[in-house]
């Protein structure tokens, strides 16, 4: 009789992670097996063969047919759950697909490509050959790629993963959007037969399948995805490459609260393969430690197509009214640039970093403002549907007519989103074709569709938000606007100039990769402040040596550690006292290099009838934040560790 270690991917208690199971067979470590739990029976994974307990044991159920999971992934697995402090079945959740015991019938799997021209020609620039000669001739590690927007990152990703395709080895590409898998897959596919699509629009049995042809594949492969691609099973990984390394979506909301780009560097390690951090704008955070660690920064400040023109950059000061003749937030420069685009028969895009039509919705006699009734934050008008929308918990209500509170009918809708500027732009342009690409986009809508309409110029002109800017290589587009470029500014966050200077860059870097002349038109009410000016000019160097300095001296990452306590209740009252208990509580175990804010409000202090405080934690060592969650009560309270913000 053989005993070994199963961690049940289910939540059995609390206090332990793995039990004690029998088998007649001889079973390899990371199998997938069936056990009995109680009365119920739940998917577990063999972690180790142990000796005989001095208990009884019950027997394993069954094994499931196809090969173990690689060890590097359960090593990574077992780091998660201690770095992130959570319960080892919680990751299991997030790293194996569900349904794993149903039986499928198999199904031919569908391909993610569309026609597009080939940009990944095979002519290299000088940095293209020094990044791919550095990374070559190192063994093993973490490389930051430091590549300005249309440098040709994609072209020394592409040649990385045919070297180590050369060696039997596989690679993982990860994306930050759905919306850009689809581009990247287009150009891996002229150069790969073998390249895997995952991604969470997929169904249950698409990704089991998936899953299941990766796990039991004996050739190298390609594998392409956002965030949770890090964790699909290959036995012989060589690249993990992480492109646009900077954005929050490589950090997980939901428990375990992990960070793609530190998983993947476990991961890397444990299968002594290569990590490839690329961006334009790297964190400033990521940058540093890069620095402090001696770790690789290759820069790449040349771009791919030596006749490319930079851009015409305008930037139009919002407080000045003179610039705004013909419109009342669109400027008379960006309209007359929209124009002279669509005369020639070329693309546009307008940038903005908010949804709906109206922030605010409110009224001009009383001053009462539409609130939700269940989070007290302003709805969101959107004129489409005639609905105000909570963007929170996504309580909506028809458009009042009438104040509620005096019942007049001075009724007025204040702020900028992409819906109204899709709506003014519409009555100025009529004949133009014009499409919005945001989170209210119609999900029923193909991702694969509208990328081929907006790389095919079928779309005139294209209003968004963050989403755009995220990559997007779009041929045809010869204006770029931004139309309030200082949105985000004055959120309560550290990180809020590097987001504004990062979206900036990004989408300016929609154009000037190409011999065609293009202009970008920036509308800002700060246009001197520092974010503003370094994102124009796509200056990194210059908006780090500011930030760095910021952040060292307000003392927040990467000169310390933060941890994020928020806690939720039903009542205000209650909501209060919790916090500040805990916090008094807390106070008894820090040490004197550790500092605790609040408590107070979360920045969304009432989400869904519920009541948000929050505690935040400074620290130097990380692991003194670890130990202060043993104090931390388990209900009510939800820990983040390394929070990317304090939203």
């Amino acid at each position: 009789m053989n005993f070994y270690l199963v961690s049940p991917i289910k939540i059995v208690r609390n206090d332990a992670q793995s039990f004690t199971y029998s088998s007649e067979k001889d079973l390899a470590v990371g199998s997938l097996v069936i056990v009995e739990i109680g009365k119920s029976r739940t998917v577990g994974v063999i972690l180790q063969k142990t000796s005989k307990p001095d208990f009884a044991v019950k027997e394993i159920i069954d094994t499931l047919p196809h090969a173990p999971l690689p060890m590097p992934l359960i090593q990574t697995a077992l780091w998660m759950s201690q770095y992130y402090y959570t319960h080892l079945a919680t990751v299991w959740h997030t790293i194996l697909p569900r349904g794993l015991d149903k039986k499928r019938r198999h199904k031919t799997t569908k391909s993610l490509s569309v026609s597009s021209p080939n940009r990944t020609k095979n002519v290299f620039t000088t940095d293209q050959n020094k990044a791919l000669k550095t990374i070559d001739s190192s063994t093993t590690g973490t490389f930051l790629l430091h590549g300005i927007t249309g440098s040709g990152k994609t072209l020394v990703y592409i040649n990385l993963a045919k070297i180590a395709q050369n060696k039997g080895l596989s690679s993982i590409i990860l994306v930050p959007e759905i919306a850009l898998t689809t581009q990247l897959v287009d150009e891996f596919r002229q150069h790969f037969q073998s390249v895997i699509v995952t991604h969470s629009r997929q169904t249950e049995s698409e990704r089991h399948q998936l899953w299941l042809e990766i796990i039991n594949s004996t050739e190298p492969i390609i594998v392409i995805g956002p965030r949770s691609a890090l964790f699909m099973p290959i036995h012989q990984l060589g690249l993990i490459v992480i492109d646009e390394c900077h954005e929050p979506s490589f950090k997980q909301e939901q428990s375990p609260r992990y960070s793609a780009l530190r998983t993947a560097s476990i991961l890397a390690r444990q299968h002594q393969a290569k990590l490839i951090l690329g961006s334009a704008t790297p964190n400033v955070s990521d940058y540093f430690l890069a620095q402090k660690t001696n770790r690789p920064i290759i820069s790449m400040s040349q771009l791919a197509r030596p006749d490319a023109i930079k851009p015409d950059i305008k930037l139009i000061d919002m407080t000045k009214r003179a610039n705004f003749n013909r419109h009342h937030f669109l400027s008379d420069t960006l309209l007359n640039n929209l124009q002279k685009t669509f005369e020639a028969g070329q693309q546009a895009l307008i940038f903005h970093n908010r949804r709906g039509t109206a922030a605010i919705t409110l009224c001009e006699n009383c001053g009462w403002q539409a609130g939700c009734p269940r989070c007290f934050t302003p709805l969101t008008l959107h004129a489409d549907k005639h609905r105000l929308v909570c963007h929170i918990c996504g309580f909506h209500t028809i458009v009042t007519t009438s104040c509620p509170d005096c019942h007049h009918a001075d009724i007025i809708h204040k702020g900028i989103g992409t819906k109204q500027i899709e709506t003014e732009l519409a009555k100025i342009f009529p004949k133009q074709s014009i499409a919005r690409f945001d989170g209210d986009t119609d999900n029923n809508y193909s991702v694969d569709q509208r990328y081929t309409e907006l790389k095919n110029g079928t779309i005139d002109l294209i209003i968004g938000t963050q989403v755009i800017a995220k990559g997007l290589d779009l041929p045809n587009l010869r204006t770029v606007g931004v139309v309030q470029a200082d949105a985000g500014l004055n959120l309560p966050d550290f990180t809020a100039p590097e987001r504004t200077f990062q979206l900036l860059a990004q989408v300016i870097g929609r154009v000037g990769r190409s011999h065609h002349p293009t202009t970008v038109i920036v509308q800002s009410f700060q246009p001197n402040h520092i974010a503003i000016k370094t994102g124009l000019a796509q200056n990194y160097h210059d908006f780090y040596q500011h930030t760095i300095k910021h952040r060292q001296s307000a003392n927040f990452p990467p000169f310390c550690h933060l941890l994020k306590l928020t806690c939720v209740y039903k009542t205000e009252a209650t909501a209060i006292k919790n916090s500040r208990t805990l916090a008094k509580t807390l106070r008894n175990y820090i040490t004197n290099d550790m500092e605790i804010l609040g408590p107070t409000p979360a920045f969304y202090e009432r989400v869904r009838d519920t009541y948000r405080w929050q505690l935040i934690i400074k620290a130097k060592r990380r692991q003194d934040l670890v130990n202060l969650l043993s104090h931390v009560p388990q209900q009510h309270w939800q820990a983040e560790l390394d929070p990317i913000s304090l939203l």
